[in-house]
């Protein structure tokens, strides 16, 4: 077994590597860049080692700079985890060729899998359903067309060295296959130094389900059941559980004899995924193979009791499986939520900055977070969005996802925006419960974005109830405060107006409020709420019974309001005196100034283009500019007609929120 590794990676699984590594008493090595000099990774290796700029071309993606701290510190093998160099065929053989050992699978199994064009002919090969499609690399757009019109719309226009919704368009007519193939080409480049694209059929309404293999070097493989992955947002996923509600146990057997099948035809070592796209009717087609850890791999581990990152590292260090496909079990239900620091509200647009409050759920018999950050630490805009992923376990599915829910109640992420109210409304919908999911499961249900749960009445006199009973122990606090003037001491009030909604569209609740050793009885709309907790000002999570139940929610003051998270919901509330509340009512409302003549940028990154220039004059649609922001490319679009009269801001510009990139004049 190995001494020391080093790990050639950074964040959540960098941190989730070096958890194993200590388990199993190997020392670990941690490279950074600038931007992580103070990441949690550093912190928690044994050893670190800097090597280089923050952008990752000039740091993790620089083979001679990981195999050079291999060598400073000793270390015997690398583990690459996902992402940048794992899958890289040219890194796991100069790897090897060093004499360090790569935890992962030989350069020759990760030449033939990670080609998506090469991996698509090999699953022939070995008697594995594949997609129609177009296996040759596409020269140009012109050509792109042509073919997806010979396939047939919609196609899937894929970068053949892509991987996490890197370098993937889908296309509905020649307008969408011309551009989708430019942008393609443009990420693959950017992102892996390949730009080969190539084209296959889109599968309407599919899932999208993967089968775990496992294999070492003595020709043993076994696959560890399925993961569903179908909830997808621009093709990467946001929630993955195991085992599928979808499969027969006659699929599941199909889909696992012919991954194995497919890792044996590469002489397959260590981890591996190989994905399906899986229609109605359960007929199931090859993707690709992922040669290298998923993001989603505790879900597996979750149900099957193994520690995925510790057999790659066994069978790296050459020893034999302990177990037969005939000994891996499934135990229970297991669901995973990708917590990205990203807005939910402004169409997912990426969000950095410092995380001032970061407080996961605590850790427990069926919860589990794996993540990379702390309180304090900084979100760079150099790299992937990821802040942490909560996995929770359960008997079965209806109990793994009430855990989710509770557990993403209670996940308090302050100082940046996070997906955590996206996936809490996930968690609720009728559709995800029946297990009526594909991969257009969020494009359907989210045409327009998103924009909030949606609060019914009862969930709204609820939330009243606990903003009142929240205010109250605000109240009490200030009545304790010594050396007040006499007649002028603060009083806990028995009668409050709630005030609800933005100016202008505001909402006026009377409320009535006792309180005893109890709780508080609070009626809103002329229903009772006991309100029993031992909330204290200050504290971000409320968790107390209502009516008997237990609810949980999470609790933030700003300013004069209550800001209270619950299942997706974020209910903003003006609690004060009916007086005031009558004054409130008078108070005039100011509309926002119109911002429509400039193009702001959603979102701090790195400006890379400008589309136009002065005096042009632009239709709707049109692109604009582009910005880059956690190893995406984001196209900005004209929203109206108009002719461009200032360009604000320049090319290679990093850019913060709301910036003036042009002005135009409306016709």
């Amino acid at each position: 077994m190995f001494q020391k590794i080093l790990i050639a990676n950074r964040g959540e699984i960098a941190c989730r590597i070096i958890k194993t590594a200590k388990q199993m008493g190997i020392k670990t090595v941690a490279v950074y860049s600038e931007a992580d000099k103070e990441a949690r990774h550093v912190e928690l290796a044994d050893e670190s080692v800097f090597i280089g700029p923050s952008p990752s071309r000039e740091s993790y993606l620089v083979m001679e700079k990981i195999i050079e701290a291999c060598k400073l510190t000793g270390a015997q093998a690398i583990h690459p985890g996902y992402g940048f160099l794992s899958e890289n065929e040219e890194f796991s053989r100069l790897v090897e060729e060093q004499g360090i050992v790569f935890i992962g699978p030989k350069h020759h199994s990760i030449a033939a899998m990670g080609d998506k064009i090469a991996s698509k002919k090999l699953a022939e090969k070995a008697k594995v359903n594949t997609i129609p499609g177009h296996n040759e690399a596409i020269a140009s757009s012109e050509q792109a067309v042509e073919i997806a019109k010979k396939i047939g719309y919609p196609v899937m226009i894929k970068a053949s060295a892509g991987g996490g919704g890197k370098g993937l368009r889908v296309a509905f007519n020649d307008k969408e296959a011309f551009e989708g193939f430019t942008s393609c080409q443009n990420e693959a480049r950017n992102s892996f130094g390949d730009d080969r694209v190539f084209i296959e059929k889109f599968v309407e309404e599919p899932r999208h389900i993967e089968i775990q293999v496992l294999a070492d070097s003595f020709g043993n493989t076994v696959y560890l059941w399925e993961r569903e992955c179908s909830i997808q947002r621009r093709h990467q996923k946001v929630i993955e559980e195991a085992p599928s509600a979808f499969i027969s146990e006659k699929t599941r057997a199909a889909m696992g004899e012919q991954a194995v099948a497919l890792a044996k035809a590469v002489q397959y070592q260590s981890a591996g995924t190989v994905e399906f796209v899986v229609g109605k009717d359960q007929s199931f087609y090859f993707l690709e193979m992922n040669t290298r850890l998923q993001v989603e791999h505790p879900v597996t581990e979750s149900i099957t009791g193994l520690d995925l990152v510790e057999q790659m590292i066994r069978v790296a260090a050459g020893e034999k499986l302990t177990f037969e496909q005939k000994d891996i079990k499934r135990n229970g239900w297991a669901i995973e939520c990708r917590i990205n620091a990203e807005d939910p509200y402004r169409q997912f647009l990426p969000s950095t900055g410092r995380l001032v409050k970061y407080q996961p759920p605590k850790e427990s018999d069926g919860v589990r977070v794996d993540t990379g950050v702390y309180e304090g630490g900084e979100i760079p805009m150099f790299y992937d969005s990821m802040i942490a992923k909560l996995i929770t376990h359960g008997k079965n599915r209806d109990d793994a996802i009430a855990k989710m829910q509770k557990a993403l109640n209670q996940f308090v992420i302050r100082g940046i925006d996070s997906n955590i109210p996206f996936q809490s409304t996930l968690m609720q919908h009728p559709d995800f419960h029946e297990g009526k999911i594909n991969t257009g499961f969020i494009a359907k249900h989210f045409p327009n974005g998103f924009s909030g749960a949606s609060l019914d009445d009862q969930t709204k006199e609820l939330l009243c109830a606990i903003a009142a009973s929240v205010h109250i122990q605000y109240v009490r606090r200030s009545s304790n405060i010594s050396g007040q003037l006499e007649g002028h001491t603060s009083q806990i009030p028995s009668e409050l107006t709630i005030v609800v909604g933005e100016h202008g569209q505001q909402e006026f609740i009377d409320i009535n409020i006792t309180c005893d050793d109890k709780g508080d009885q609070v009626i809103v709309n002329g229903k009772e709420f006991n309100v029993s907790s031992n909330w204290n000002p200050g504290s971000d999570i409320f968790e107390g019974l209502v009516n008997k139940e237990l609810t949980i929610l999470q609790v933030q003051r700003k300013s004069i309001f209550y800001e209270l998270l619950l299942n997706g919901i974020t209910f903003r509330a003006i609690v004060m005196s009916r007086s005031k509340a009558q004054l409130q009512k008078l108070m005039p409302f100011k509309a926002p100034p119109d911002m429509s003549q400039y193009l702001l940028s959603p979102m701090p990154g790195l400006l890379t283009e400008i589309s136009v220039d002065v005096g042009q004059k632009v239709q709707v649609g049109q692109k604009l500019a582009v910005i880059e922001a956690m190893k995406m490319e984001n196209v900005l679009l004209a929203q109206h007609e108009g002719v461009v009269s200032q360009i604000l801001a320049s090319k290679g510009e990093s850019l913060t929120v709301d910036q003036i990139i042009l002005r135009f004049n409306k016709d």
